[in-house]
């Protein structure tokens, strides 16, 4: 008797043989340079995954952006950064513009390089060379000029953060030349200059009066400047608590080892007033926060974090989730929890690497899905489907932290597809969370396993759909673009109503690289 597992029959049409391979040389179906480079800029990191290196990334990011048109690399920059909030790849496209189509790179300059932090990557990115020239030359300098000469006193002093290159090295490079008095005063302060204090603006004036006060051992009022400034001088832990009193719910989300450090929370009421802050539906929805940053945030607070502070990040998380549409139907999510996701989301970067892993994306988005679609089914796969009971009544973070903790094994993207064929399962909707790096099912010719057990579960359910999700860039992926089958990247907001837009069939299957061609070039 032949292997019906070798030999199964498929019913209609034979599904198209495999046409690339994977990092593990295994099967699987090669995606359009555009599609490619949308998926890379959206979900790229320029740092050390588990299958690709940071100058690996960098090339393909690069011969990507030479083989599409000038116009779809524009596009992708600002649809990367606006839509995807992104800041390494929207810079590094907009920097091969400086080197490939200055005309277009005025166009979007201001929608890519929306503030100091991302000036200064277009910066350091046009002279490391990697877009093929050291030099801004005369269009983007130009518009660097132009940003230093428009941005507020706030905006300049934000942009004064950070170093390679930092600020003032910006300016001694291009040399803007100011209309306004307080903004020469500015310029020359920043680059260490001797200015006349009296011309400066208010806000750089009252941290010059901060700064003399502190060291005199006088109480003084803390100047409203980026609280990184404030670091270099010795705060007291009620000075500190007052940062955390007035700073942006992004900042206080990021910063909460550090009031931890300087014992904010050992002050009576600030743990109460931190977590208030944290946990404010308004404030959460006002600072556009994406749930992955909350579970970054509360997977690295240290043990100086109290309860009551970890808890509300837990609240900011369900209030984060509002946005996330109920999904209609027999919905099955399937999260990879294979080895190959242990890596950091955002690639390895040294001390500023991520403590949120690919699993825990998957995990995340899996919880996500069974929250607000309780009847959902989850389920998670490595060399097979993995047992585990969810309740959907449990909180996103506790659903997350289970499935985060299965880990371990070889990559099987068919697994679930092939356990709801054994079951003879009814579905509508099959969301596959993974790197797509699939290697245990990997078969000699023909169609990918993954795609020929979506066939045998599209016969019995005719208007199933089934959505694969790459937490990493790659090139490659299990189950080929089609009408019933979407490939996104990424692990932004947008994921979830891209999502179910597809599922009740208002958005196509080429929907990743059509919503950035529809973006206008000219500012509307």
């Amino acid at each position: 008797m032949v292997n019906t597992e070798l030999f199964q029959t498929l019913k209609g049409k034979l599904p198209p043989a495999a046409d690339a391979t994977n990092h593990h040389q295994a099967g699987a179906y090669a995606l359009s340079p555009r599609h490619q480079l949308a998926q890379l800029a959206a979900t790229g990191c320029l740092g050390q995954t588990f299958y690709a290196g940071a100058e690996e990334q960098l090339e393909r990011a690069m011969t990507l952006a030479a083989q599409v048109d000038a116009p779809f690399v524009a596009k992708t920059a600002v649809h990367a950064r606006q839509t995807g909030h992104m800041k390494d790849m929207p810079a590094l496209l907009a920097a091969s513009l400086a080197a490939r189509d200055v005309a277009l790179l005025a166009q979007v300059f201001g929608r890519v390089v929306d503030n100091g932090k991302m000036l200064r990557n277009f910066v350091q990115i046009v002279r490391s060379g990697a877009v093929g020239r050291k030099s801004l030359g005369t269009r983007p300098k130009k518009l660097v000029q132009d940003w230093l000469l428009n941005a507020s006193e706030k905006q300049l002093l934000n942009a004064s953060v950070g170093n390679t290159p930092s600020l003032a090295d910006v300016v001694k490079m291009v040399h803007p030349k100011p209309a306004e008095a307080w903004r020469a005063a500015w310029f020359a302060w920043l680059i260490g200059k001797p200015v006349d204090e009296a011309a400066l603006p208010p806000l750089t004036q009252a941290f010059e009066r901060f700064k003399r006060a502190v060291a005199r051992g006088e109480v003084a009022e803390l100047p409203d400047v980026p609280f990184q400034m404030l670091t270099a001088v010795p705060l007291s832990a009620r000075q500190w608590a007052e940062v955390a009193r007035t700073g942006s719910w992004q900042m206080v989300r990021q910063n909460l080892n550090t009031f931890a450090r300087h014992g904010v929370f050992a002050l009576d009421g600030m743990a109460d007033v931190v977590a208030a802050k944290l946990r404010d539906p308004k404030a959460v929805a006002q600072a556009r926060v994406m749930p992955y940053q909350l579970m970054s945030a509360f997977m690295a607070t240290g043990d100086g974090v109290p309860a009551v502070v970890r808890e509300a990040l837990q609240d900011a998380m369900e209030a984060a989730l509002v946005n996330v549409p109920r999904l209609q139907g027999r919905v099955v999510v399937c999260p990879d929890v294979s080895g190959s996701m242990s890596s950091a989301v955002t690639g390895h970067r040294g001390s500023a690497t991520s403590t949120v892993r690919c699993i825990d994306v998957a995990a995340l988005v899996s919880a996500a899905i069974l929250r607000k679609t309780p009847t959902a089914r989850v389920l998670p796969f490595e060399q097979k489907v993995v047992k585990l009971a969810l309740n959907g009544r449990d909180s996103v973070m506790t659903n997350a932290r289970a499935l985060a903790r299965i880990g371990g094994g070889g990559t099987n993207c068919s697994a679930p597809l092939a356990l709801l064929n054994a079951e003879g399962a009814k579905v509508d909707l099959v969301v596959l969370v993974s790197d797509n790096e699939s290697w245990v099912d990997a078969r000699r010719g023909g169609a990918t396993q993954t795609l020929r057990e979506w066939e045998l579960l599209k016969h019995r359910n005719p208007q199933a759909r089934l959505v694969c999700i790459d937490i990493q860039p790659h090139a490659t992926t299990q189950a080929a673009e089609r009408e019933d089958i979407m490939n996104v990247g990424g692990f932004s907001d947008a994921v979830f109503s891209m999502l179910a837009m597809f599922a009740e069939g208002r958005m196509g299957a080429g929907h990743w690289v059509g919503e950035i061609d529809k973006l206008p070039l000219e500012m509307q």
